[in-house]
């Protein structure tokens, strides 16, 4: 006699779809944030010799001076970035990333002959920065990446465990990154260079975050009352809760509420008290 499938069976196919549709919902995000990124840049910033910073930033660099196609940098670029941060990130993530750096260096090529959209480099990098930052951050709302820079510098960090930390490291490269573009294109644009990364860089929470411009901070650390003094004494800042994070450790947990601007700042300010803190930022 044949067992019956129950709710519970592996074989039932009403179940099995459930499986499939967070799987595609996440490649359909992702696939969509690509195809943005690809429209900003190559439709924007591109043609008016616009320079962004991470990974995206340097592969734009070198196919502007070489005349090469810039979807091969941005592949070349970024998977051996994704595979020495491959012992901090998960399987589907890095699966996911894949699929997103093939559609977006894709999209990049299938865009490059077409003409930029607009004529005046200004509102091309202020365009180009917001489109470009939020593919970028659609990207990682789904789970995946297209510029693999931070999780390549964060994989460093914690195999070393001395020098900068990741956020200063981010700074030194985009900071090399839009100088050598400065040098090589000129003062004015490395002006548009420079606007066309802080609306990106800003753009990219926007999916993340949505449009809310207060966060909460969460910090763990076991300086807390130096954090207390320096947040105080640079931002003006009070934390809003204390409690004890593990019984019997000297952990706690501070809560700030401040703008979502100053978080660099106060990140900065964090790990300088206690480069071993934890922070974590939720709207």
């Amino acid at each position: 006699m044949k067992n019956k499938l129950t709710a519970e069976s592996p074989m039932n196919d009403r179940r099995y779809p459930w499986r499939i549709y967070p799987a595609l919902l996440r490649l359909a995000g992702i696939i969509a944030g690509a195809m943005l990124a690809a429209a900003g840049l190559e439709l924007f910033l591109m043609p008016h010799g616009i320079v962004v910073g991470g990974v995206t930033g340097l592969s734009a660099l070198f196919a502007l001076s070489t005349e090469m196609r810039l979807g091969l940098f941005l592949f070349l670029l970024n998977l051996p970035l994704l595979l020495l941060a491959r012992k901090n990130i998960d399987a589907s993530f890095a699966l996911f990333t894949v699929c997103g750096l093939l559609v977006f260096s894709l999209g990049t090529i299938v865009l490059h002959p077409y003409p930029a959209l607009m004529g005046d480099p200004l509102l091309a990098a202020l365009t180009g920065g917001l489109s470009l930052g939020l593919g970028l951050g659609l990207a990682l709302r789904f789970g995946g990446a297209l510029d693999t820079a931070e999780k390549a510098v964060e994989g460093f960090r914690s195999r070393t465990r001395k020098g900068l930390s990741p956020e200063g490291m981010m700074l030194l490269l985009n900071c090399f990154i839009l100088l050598a573009a400065g040098f090589h294109f000129g003062f004015e644009q490395a002006v548009y260079s420079v606007t066309a990364y802080i609306l990106a860089y800003e753009s990219v929470k926007i999916p993340l975050f949505g449009l809310k411009i207060n966060v909460m901070v969460q910090i763990e650390s076991r300086e807390c009352a130096e954090i207390q003094k320096a947040l105080a004494l640079y931002l003006n800042r009070r934390a809003a809760h204390i409690m004890d994070a593990r019984d019997g450790d000297f952990h706690q947990v501070l809560r700030y509420q401040c703008h979502r601007w100053e978080t660099p700042r106060l990140k900065a300010i964090v790990k300088n008290c206690d480069p071993d803190s934890e922070i974590s930022i939720r709207p």
